[in-house]
């Protein structure tokens, strides 16, 4: 079991941890002396951390790569305000010294009641194309196994196993709300947008130990892989309509919304429209739930820098919560007991009698 998890960088600062890391990226990089130095990005179930190794480098420059899982003792400090790990001493591990919970984060939902939430969702479907196009894909058993799995992203919201189907079982609920508030709005056709939008993620990310691009995600990403995979099961369902066929494929193509996020066309038609919003929604809201539970421990209600969202984040339920009520202040009772210790108690002084009147 590991005895320091990334998330516990804030109650470590300026300590030396040993612990045990999967590497997820590695870089060889020379000082400004020439001299090599080690360049990584360490991951553990709990989040990802920066590392430098700055001496001894050249005896352990072959000796590990990236995706293995190592030992390391170094010390964690912060750099432009944000925590590293400036490795000592590193060892590659063995299989069987490896657990391999300990790295690859996992949903706590039950992944067998989101698949069925999403079965649920697509029975209800009114339009037998988008209902048989999706029901194809979901007895797929290879897409089923890689869609129950999957992480949504690789660092930005959703990076966990079972992150995709958390992801669109979350869009499904949201759009099926949203869409009662638009007449306009086709609820399948959304629904199946949604479904579909980051489902190329499954060919795209590899998260066997850590989470990084395959070899056709780089090359490709998952809008390009999206429309192949539409394409081989639309050849399934008889006399799909083109006209939906390529509704389908501008969802796919235009959930991210922008050009410089990677869309090739914007959001023509209203079903386009609300599923960039509430993907982009639903992913933001994750990343501030996740940031939130990462610095649970930290007594401040504001977040350290958040870098997807570019801005710190206040958790509103902390700065809200009830504060611990301050010590009695009683500085003015042991002031009035010493007074009465010198003077006496002024009630049990007799009451002075005036002459010629009785007490």
């Amino acid at each position: 079991m590991k005895e320091f998890f990334i998330s516990e960088c804030a109650r470590h600062e300026n300590k030396i941890i040993t612990s045990n890391f999967v590497v997820v990226s590695k870089q060889i990089k020379p000082k400004k002396t020439g001299e090599p130095y080690l360049a990584l990005t360490l991951g553990d179930r709990s989040g990802q951390l920066d590392a430098k190794m700055w001496d001894n480098v050249e005896e352990v420059l072959n000796a590990f790569e990236q995706d293995d899982f190592l030992k390391i003792k170094g010390l964690v400090n912060k750099y432009k305000n944000r925590f590293q790990l400036t490795i000592h001493k590193v060892r590659k591990l063995g299989e069987s010294e490896i657990e391999f919970s300990d790295y690859l984060p996992k949903t706590t939902k039950n992944i067998d009641e989101l698949w069925q939430t999403l079965a649920g969702f697509v029975a209800s479907f009114q339009n037998p194309y988008l209902k048989s196009l999706l029901q194809a894909f979901m007895s797929d058993p290879e897409i089923a196994a890689a869609y129950r799995n999957a992480p949504a992203a690789k660092t930005l919201h959703h990076a966990y196993i079972g992150g995709l189907l958390d992801h669109v079982v979350s869009l499904f609920r949201s759009c099926d709300l949203v869409s009662r508030n638009y007449p306009q709005v086709n609820r399948d056709l959304l629904l199946t947008g949604a479904f579909l939008h980051d489902i190329g993620k499954i060919h795209e990310l590899a998260y066997n130990r850590s989470f990084s691009y395959t070899t056709r995600g780089q090359l490709l990403g998952h809008m390009i892989i999206e429309l192949e995979m539409l394409q081989e099961k639309l050849a399934v369902v008889p006399d799909f309509p083109v006209e939906l066929k390529t509704l389908l494929e501008h969802l796919i193509i235009s959930h991210h919304g922008q050009y410089e996020f990677g869309s090739p066309k914007l959001p023509m038609f209203p079903e386009a429209l609300l599923l960039h919003y509430m993907d982009d929604l639903d992913s933001k809201m994750e990343a501030m739930r996740a940031q939130f539970e990462r610095e649970a421990d930290l007594d401040s209600p504001w977040t350290s820098y958040n870098a997807s969202l570019g801005r710190p984040l206040l958790n509103s339920a902390k700065f809200l919560a009830p504060k611990p009520a301050a010590p009695p202040d009683d500085s003015s009772a042991v002031a009035e007991a010493e007074a009465e210790a010198e003077y006496g108690s002024e009630s049990s002084e007799e009451t002075p009698t005036l002459p010629g009147l009785k007490p």
